[in-house]
């Protein structure tokens, strides 16, 4: 069981991850996964929040006004969910989220979303230096590969779970989407 009333925080899914510019991609069960996740807070009347990047560069698929900003169908806020824009990759920064946390009269956050290894990373790391129990859903979280400073090229998975395992113990526990939801009160 999570100790207090859970928030669920949905992290940057906007049509702009979708763009080449990210390259490859792993985990394509995330947006199904943040569905059910969404299905499970909404029909217990759970708390969710979700966060837009709302990039200020002009070449970013994630810039404000432009369709890359707007949130995938699969994870579309319904009316009375918070949305948080950020423009840094910590939702914590510059942003509204602990007032909103607050007023919530939230101390438990499960994090999902993109990129686990940016702005999912950032904001779990943010959250619990600020006190906050955190859970990651391991399948509703997506990485992509990366390129290392050797050239060496490292798979979304391999980033993936690397990633989860700095995050583990210290910052979060980690868990399935299935276990998250048996969790819930």
């Amino acid at each position: 069981m999570i100790s207090s009333t859970p928030a669920l925080l949905i992290i940057d899914m906007q049509k702009a991850i979708d763009d080449p510019k990210w390259g490859r991609r792993g985990q394509p069960q995330t947006e199904a996964n943040l569905q059910r996740l969404l299905e499970a807070w909404r029909e217990r009347r759970l708390p969710v929040v979700h966060i837009r990047h709302d990039s200020t560069d002009p070449q970013s698929p994630y810039r404000a006004g432009t369709e890359g900003n707007d949130f995938k169908a699969e994870v579309e806020p319904q009316i009375g969910e918070p949305v948080v824009d950020k423009r840094t990759n910590s939702a914590f920064i510059g942003t509204d989220l602990m007032d909103v946390l607050d007023e919530l009269q939230i101390r438990s956050l499960v994090i999902g979303g993109v990129l686990l290894e940016n702005s999912v990373d950032a904001t779990v790391r943010m959250a619990a230096n600020l006190g906050f129990e955190v859970i990651i859903p391991q399948d509703a979280v997506a990485s992509t590969e990366r390129t290392d400073l050797n050239g060496r090229v490292w798979s979304a998975d391999d980033v993936h779970a690397l990633t989860l395992a700095v995050l583990q113990g210290e910052y979060a526990q980690i868990q399935t989407t299935e276990t998250v939801i048996g969790m819930l009160p």
